[in-house]
């Protein structure tokens, strides 16, 4: 068979299952990502949800797409949702897409999906490109086990107690990251996290793709010899905390506290310390270590 009869059939095949959402993921810088089953669904569906109309309006004149387009974006989607399960519910077929990626990693969509899921109407996942994945696929580091973060908070004091609360983690932690927040985001995690090891994945699929190893404190330095270094966007993966033993993780709490209050330990430095060894929130070891301070007297 060749591949234009094979397109053809899979385009018949596709539009003979009428009342669904396909959940498409579209390149994250690539073009050549853009696999043929997508095209195909982006073609034939009645209606594309795009997270911005006008940004994937070029992705669809690149490949002559001539579906009408929606919006769909975190500020218009629990209205959104209802009218396209109603329209679903009609036998209409929607295709959701992202700015870039796979929908729902970081983006729009979740709420929509649920709906459908509740309403028993069909969701076809039409799976590519993925800038989690695509990082992961190239950093070197353990990829059995990972925890995926999304945005760090935009605010330093929210970002820290973000990443005190994975410090004992141990499966590979991985965030995404914007140009504009890079280098602080670096710069809190290595007050949090040391020398822990970390992969800068940048401006992946693209040109000017690059990774980069090191400590936190080492990638801030090559962005400050190399300025284009902190340009783009960013996948950030930390390596997960070594494996604790059962007699290495068996710190008595109320013991390590009691220990820093006799040693004259204020009761923020406390729940510092107490939030990088064992875990938690920082504000409930500061609770908990003024609450102790109220008893001692």
């Amino acid at each position: 068979m060749s591949q234009a009869s094979h397109v053809m059939q899979s385009s018949r095949a596709e539009s003979g299952e009428p009342g669904a959402l396909y959940v498409v993921a579209t390149p994250i810088g690539n073009l050549d990502d853009m696999s043929t089953r997508a095209l195909d669904i982006l073609r034939s569906v009645d209606v594309i949800a795009a997270e911005d109309t006008r940004h994937s309006a070029r992705l669809m004149a690149h490949f002559d797409i001539r579906t009408p387009m929606l919006a769909l974006h975190d500020h218009n989607e629990r209205t959104r949702a209802e009218q396209l399960v109603a329209r679903i519910e009609q036998g209409e077929r929607i295709a959701l897409i992202s700015d870039a990626g796979t929908p729902l990693i970081s983006d729009p969509g979740y709420r929509l999906v649920a709906q459908l899921r509740s309403a028993d109407l069909r969701v076809v996942p039409v799976p590519g490109p993925c800038a989690l994945v695509a990082a992961l696929s190239g950093a070197g580091v353990a990829t059995d086990r990972f925890r995926f973060e999304g945005f760090l908070p935009a605010r330093s004091s929210a970002r820290k107690n973000a990443l005190e609360a994975l410090v004992r983690e141990s499966a590979t932690l991985v965030f995404y990251e914007s140009p504009h927040r890079i280098t602080d985001s670096l710069t809190d995690i290595a007050a949090v996290f040391g020398e822990r090891r970390l992969v800068l994945a940048r401006e992946l699929t693209k040109r000017f793709e690059t990774f980069l190893e090191g400590s936190a404190e080492a990638l801030l330095a090559i962005m400050a010899d190399d300025p284009d270094q902190a340009r783009g966007e960013f996948v950030v993966i930390v390596e997960g905390a070594p494996e604790q033993s059962e007699e290495e993780g068996s710190v008595d709490a109320e013991q390590l506290l009691m220990a820093m209050f006799e040693a004259g330990v204020g009761t923020k430095q406390i729940a510092t310390v107490a939030t990088r060894l064992l875990g938690g929130r920082k504000q409930q070891w500061y609770e908990r270590a003024q609450q102790l301070k109220d008893a001692q007297g």
